[in-house]
């Protein structure tokens, strides 16, 4: 959502969202930690079994985790909406 549309919504709509967030952050961490751990048991194997092309799956999920983590720029423009109407 860009700022425009989330300065049109009211008090309540705002808190809807808010719910909304609270359930991406998690589902977001979630997804995060699942995902370290199989990059650990894919690590682990592909130095096990010293595969030489075991590292690309590696770097595709690191790759993957990095996107998760960096995309939450409307979820940053919804706090600051949040905190600028004084929502808690």
């Amino acid at each position: 959502m860009k700022k425009n549309k989330l300065t049109e919504l009211t008090n309540e709509e705002l808190q809807i969202e808010k719910k909304k967030l609270k359930k991406r952050k998690f589902l977001k961490a979630l997804l995060i930690g699942v995902l370290v751990g199989v990059l650990f048991i894919l690590g682990a194997a592909t130095v096990h079994y010293e595969s030489p092309f075991g590292f690309i799956p590696v770097f595709i999920l690191l790759f993957i985790i990095v996107k998760i983590v960096k995309s939450p720029d409307k979820d940053k423009i919804l706090e600051e909406t949040l905190k600028e109407r004084n929502i808690n």
